[in-house]
């Protein structure tokens, strides 16, 4: 009877948390679907198979970006380093490039460096037991000063054409970062929900002592998703990089707050152990769509702004009360 009570008294919070998350998951595709109605309705362009895969295209990046994030949220972190990294790793395969590396060994040496960096990371979060937030802070100013330092600030542009393929091309009409995406939705969406790895993920972000006690390497999880971060934002530096045919150490300033935005509005919890895969990306598209509807809409891009922002906050609010 004794071991019973406990089971019940075990499983009614877990239960509690997968109502919770569904519920999440469900208001925010409702949402999606919402917006699509509505921009269906006031813009007949809007519902076009050209601007719905290019809504597509559009959203990819953030899409991408936002998966690490969320692995870090989850833990209770956030990683302000991906805009960084976005540049960091376009610059680092294009400059192989132009010095006569392959394309393919190009982009899997930028890859290496964005998880060295995420590694790099997490160690001194989990060992240096400095916050998420200095840390992150401190390299995205880092890794933003070295994509310059390595091009002197100048944009490399010699680079192969056939790597526009990453940011421009198509097969069967479907861009190739949306395949990318929905490629990298599949592995890390997989890896978050069904492996040993997620379920620490999550353990670690919803009570880190509790976790200890359990046996849970804690150093080892958050390294890990720090690394999967840097990773990802990589990817998203390729795609950026092959969409404008060079290495450019500006770009993907400000890609970080999306990230954040497109996590929390898909229901990751900024105090940790709570976000999906599937409600990222429903986040991430919730943006794309708004921004594309809004553009249809001829709406000032500084109205723009206003708009988004206030769904983030409105976002985080409902998260807070959600939990109270």
């Amino acid at each position: 009877m004794q071991n019973l009570d406990k089971k019940v008294v075990t499983s009614e919070p877990n239960n509690k948390r997968k109502f919770s998350t569904r519920l999440q998951l469900f208001s925010t595709w409702g949402a999606l679907a919402i917006l699509v109605v509505f921009f269906s309705i006031t813009s007949d362009k809007f519902l076009t198979v050209d601007n719905l895969l290019t809504v597509a295209l559009q959203t990819s990046i953030i899409a991408i970006i936002a998966m690490g994030q969320t692995y870090v949220i989850i833990t209770g972190g956030i990683d302000l380093s991906i805009g960084s990294n976005i540049a960091l790793g376009g610059v680092v395969a294009a400059l192989l490039m132009a010095n006569g590396f392959s394309i393919p060994v190009s982009i899997v040496i930028a890859l290496l460096v964005g998880l060295f960096v995420g590694t790099l990371n997490g160690t001194l979060i989990a060992y240096g037991k400095i916050p998420p937030f200095i840390v992150t802070l401190g390299a995205m100013s880092i890794i933003r000063g070295t994509a310059y330092v390595l091009t002197g600030g100048i944009p490399i542009t010699n680079v192969p054409l056939e790597f526009s393929t990453f940011g421009m091309g198509r097969i069967l009409k479907i861009p190739v970062p949306v395949i990318i995406m929905v490629i990298l939705i599949a592995i890390f969406g997989f890896i978050l929900a069904k492996t040993k790895l997620g379920r620490y993920i999550y353990a670690v972000g919803s009570n880190r002592e509790a976790a200890r006690l359990a046996g849970i390497n804690i150093p080892t999880v958050l390294i890990a998703v720090y690394a999967i971060s840097g990773f990802l934002a990589v990817w998203a530096g390729i795609i950026v990089a092959g969409r404008i045919i060079s290495g450019q150490p500006a770009a993907g300033m400000g890609y970080e707050l999306d990230a954040v935005a497109a996590s929390v509005i898909g229901g990751a919890s900024l105090f940790g152990g709570e976000g999906t895969i599937l409600g990222t990306i429903a986040g991430a598209f919730v943006m794309g769509v708004l921004r594309n509807g809004l553009n249809l809409l001829n709406v000032s891009a500084f109205w723009q702004q206003i708009i988004i922002g206030a769904v983030i906050i409105g976002a985080v609010f409902l998260d807070t009360i959600r939990r109270r």
